[in-house]
């Protein structure tokens, strides 16, 4: 077991393992949003009376699984997955940062921040990450 996750890490390399754990996070928090929606979820009316609920959850859902497979791509061609990675926490940070100018939602000043921070920035600073690791040459192939 253990010699197998070392080698889907060596596979997957550092970008490849943040989105698989970021795709995998999105994917969490959409599913928890379809199983359960909440009507009218506070500090998001700005995306809520453009769209139900359940059809945001489906973009965390859709940009999550864009993101987990981008895992597999080369260093260059992944780019796509950090971008699907921003598009969620874009709306609904921008949502809260809404309803916190507004009034309706004052609160929304610090969620704004902790989408800002924990996911847009997150996923900013993974995405310029350079894949330092190099994958290991079999003995005929070393120099």
């Amino acid at each position: 077991m253990r010699a197998a996750a070392r080698r889907l890490g060596q596979q997957l390399g550092r970008r490849g393992t943040a989105l698989v754990l970021l795709g995998t996070g999105k994917m969490c928090f959409g599913v928890g949003y379809l199983l359960t929606p909440d009507a009218n979820p506070r500090g998001l009316e700005l995306l809520t009376d453009r769209a139900d609920i359940r059809w945001w959850a489906s973009l965390w859902v859709a940009c999550g699984a864009v993101t987990f497979c981008s895992a597999w791509l080369r260093v260059g061609r992944d780019w796509a997955g950090f971008i699907a990675a921003l598009i969620p926490p874009f709306f609904w940070g921008a949502a809260f940062l809404w309803a916190a100018v507004t009034g309706d939602f004052p609160r929304g000043i610090a969620v704004f921040g902790w989408f800002a921070t924990s996911h847009v920035g997150m996923i900013l600073w993974a995405a310029s990450v350079p894949e330092y690791e190099m994958p290991h040459l079999a003995r005929g192939e070393r120099p």
